[in-house]
């Protein structure tokens, strides 16, 4: 069965190297990555670049308009189905995510169409944040809950792993969010179309090199667009 976990960057070149290479290590058999970046002034693509002539699992996709986290997501998804992945974990750049969760993703996707990595079920942790960014993110995920109708507990986590059939059903072409809210946008599709969703519980490490990128104008913005999607689902369908 193929997997391939999909890694959108923008200025990630402290984190990278060290996070390619930890996924390898756990030696899954016919894994692959694709690294979207979005032409990182700081030269993260040409690392990936130099990486990926020593190991034809590793593959780039470079890209220099039309940048932003949910253009790259899509790119992502999009590249899976064309090598016709079976599985496709998506993941963030900066260590948040342990690769070693991606074995358990593995191993509970046998049970369902899509399994997130969650802070917020028993079990889950958020390491290295404040109180106040804690109570936030509960916060916010409780609007998202009450807006779109989920019962998904972390509707704002990037770690996840699809089935292919999965991806396909949402069709990549068709996902509208430019920028972070492609993980809601998503999520909801899925939901809409009856997908078994399964939550397993990881530490969500805050991260330690680099800057984030998410300012509070795009996660304001994020949140208003998942108000725009549930009106736009009222009255268009999706």
């Amino acid at each position: 069965m193929k997997t391939i976990v999909t890694i959108s960057t923008y200025n990630e070149k402290e984190n990278i190297k060290a996070l390619i290479k930890a996924i390898f290590i756990l030696k899954i058999p016919d894994l692959e990555i694709v690294v979207i970046d979005d032409n990182s002034p700081d030269g993260t693509w040409k690392i990936v670049k130099d990486l990926k002539k020593k190991n034809k699992k590793l593959h780039l996709i470079l890209r220099k308009t039309n940048r932003g986290r949910g253009y790259a997501g899509k790119e992502g998804f999009k590249y899976a189905l064309k090598i016709n992945a079976d599985y496709i974990i998506e993941m963030d750049a900066d260590f948040s995510h342990d690769p070693k969760y991606i074995l358990l993703l593995l191993k509970e996707i046998e049970n369902a169409d899509v399994i997130i990595g969650s802070r917020l079920v028993k079990g889950g942790r958020d390491i290295g944040r404040s109180f106040l960014r804690r109570v936030i993110t509960k916060l916010a995920n409780l609007y998202i809950r009450l807006i779109l109708g989920l019962k998904v507990k972390d509707c704002n986590s990037g770690y996840r792993c699809f089935r292919n059939k999965v991806i396909k059903a949402i069709n990549p072409d068709k996902i509208k969010a430019k920028g972070p809210d492609i993980v809601q946008e998503v999520l909801f599709k899925v939901s809409l179309k009856g997908f078994k969703i399964k939550e397993i519980p990881i530490a969500f490490i805050n991260r330690v090199k680099g800057k984030s990128k998410l300012s509070i104008k795009q996660l304001v913005y994020s949140y208003f667009m998942v108000l725009k999607l549930k009106l736009f689902d009222i009255f268009n369908g999706i």
